[in-house]
């Protein structure tokens, strides 16, 4: 794996900070009953992925996590959520992208998204569904554990992070594929 250049990381720069823009105005959805967020704040991290590969979308979405983190500093439990459930999805991209020898030009074509994306979404449940439980909502609401499982139901956990897993990988596909962002990708 090849360091970032300099134009690499000024682009890594600039999608980092729009991802805290995108947190601190949060344009999304928030369920009024659970708290959960469906919004844009990783897209950016996606489009870090398709444009410079594995070491840029690790770059990019650690950098957004802590700024984030640092701008807003309630959020910290936020953009540390965030991070854990975007990483599946950049990685399981990664690793098909591997096992079956892909360019990640070759992502331009939805149907060759489908099998990471599907792994993504399932990793991603099974780690974010026991951290709610677990992490998240008991700092967050005081809950016990057991009072987390009772009052949210998984499934209500799933949906919202396929929902935002299909939102994430979707949106960066349409700017990096359909509105031409690939002209600046390291791989081109």
């Amino acid at each position: 794996m090849k360091k970032l250049n300099p134009r690499e990381l000024a682009f890594a720069g600039a999608l980092s900070a729009l991802s805290a823009v995108l947190q601190l105005y949060h344009l999304g959805y928030q369920s009024p009953q659970w708290g959960m967020w469906i919004d844009l704040v990783a897209v950016s991290w996606i489009i870090a992925y398709f444009l410079f590969g594995i070491r840029g979308g690790f770059f990019v979405s650690f950098l957004g996590a802590i700024i984030i983190t640092l701008f807003a500093p309630d959020t910290w439990l936020g953009a540390s959520m965030k991070w854990v459930a975007t990483v599946p999805l950049i990685v399981s991209l990664y690793l098909f992208a591997g096992l079956f020898k892909k360019n990640i030009s070759e992502f331009r074509h939805v149907r060759n998204m489908v099998i990471p994306l599907l792994s993504g979404i399932a990793i991603r449940s099974l780690l974010v569904i026991p951290l709610n439980y677990y992490y998240a909502i008991p700092i967050w609401t005081g809950m016990t554990p057991k009072q987390a499982i009772t009052a949210i139901p998984w499934y209500i956990i799933f949906a919202f992070n396929t929902v935002q897993s299909l939102i994430d990988v979707l949106i960066a596909h349409l700017l990096v594929f359909k509105f031409k962002l690939d002209r600046f990708a390291s791989w081109k």
